[in-house]
């Protein structure tokens, strides 16, 4: 892991196309404010996590029971 030190207004640049910069700090919160394509998608861990999650589910669901909703 690479570990910067930022002052608040301050960037750092990931690849050519994502900017990262220190909006404000308050406490022990730091807000980022982040610019980068839509083509790349920004999420917090934790719902990229959820995300990934409902994903796994989606794809372990029963054939047979995706059949028979269909036909209700």
């Amino acid at each position: 892991m690479l570990v910067l030190s930022r002052h608040r207004d301050e960037s750092i640049m990931i690849g050519d196309d994502v900017v990262v910069t220190i909006v404000d700090i308050r406490g022990d919160k730091v807000r980022l404010g982040i610019e980068a394509p839509t083509s790349i998608p920004v999420h917090r861990q934790e719902v990229y996590e959820a995300i990934q999650r409902e994903n796994a589910q989606a794809a372990n669901i029963d054939v047979n029971a995706a059949k028979n909703l269909k036909q209700k």
